[in-house]
């Protein structure tokens, strides 16, 4: 008899089958370094905090965390899929206050305080979207900040050829990429959830930050939560 993988098998065989490329294209892609950087910086955080990564992947974002709260603080990198958070793992095992848990993000297993949490890339994968970013807010402690990076179709005037890149990258990195043809419009979906996350973290927020790049497509939001 042939097992019938669940959608969460499936999606955590694809990302660990691919997990040494997503490694690769999460160092080394045209600017994300700077990218990466700017996302730490928006978490506001101050030596000795606490700051949460949900789907941390390989652990690009870590470093970059480590070095806003210092070595006093606490890094906590979360994801579902055991080949990646190996590689994750590898990267900051020589830093006793960084730590990588296997789990969902949108079941988090940390009790607060938590002063920021970091989702990269995460809510255009949930069903609910809006429920994370809630969930997320709660976690944190007032004043706490919640900061989104998201990669969605970019509005711009130039937007069409840009676009058209994008909906290939979005097919090519969507499980189990043997499907050419969808019964839904992939990068509408994503478009739809990553607006649903964004503008709830606004209507959650007491302040709000926001920036767009690489042609409009990736959009940065971070919001303090009272």
């Amino acid at each position: 008899m042939t097992k019938t993988m669940t959608a969460d098998e499936d999606a955590q065989s694809f990302y660990g089958r691919w997990a040494s490329l997503y490694d690769l294209l999460a160092r080394r892609t045209p600017g994300i370094v700077s990218l990466r950087r700017r996302a730490a910086m928006a978490c506001r955080l101050e030596p000795g905090d606490t700051v949460v990564e949900m789907g941390c992947g390989t652990g690009a974002n870590l470093p970059f965390l480590r070095e806003q709260v210092g070595p006093e603080g606490s890094v906590i990198g979360i994801d579902f899929t055991a080949p990646v958070l190996e590689r994750a793992h590898r990267l900051t095992e020589g830093h006793e206050n960084v730590h990588v848990v296997r789990g969902d993000a949108t079941t988090t297993p940390i009790d607060g305080p938590i002063d920021a949490i970091l989702a990269t890339f995460v809510v255009g994968m949930l069903d609910d979207p809006a429920g994370a970013v809630d969930d997320w807010c709660d976690l944190l402690a007032p004043g706490g900040h919640l900061v989104l990076v998201n990669a969605a179709r970019s509005d711009a005037w130039y937007g069409p050829p840009v676009n058209v890149l994008f909906r290939a990258v979005v097919v090519l990195s969507t499980p189990p990429t043997t499907t050419l043809r969808y019964d839904d419009d992939l990068t509408a979906r994503l478009d739809r959830r990553i607006r649903t996350a964004h503008d709830r973290l606004r209507d959650r927020s007491s302040a709000v930050a926001h920036e767009t790049s690489v042609g409009g497509v990736v959009r940065l939001t971070g919001g303090r939560i009272d």
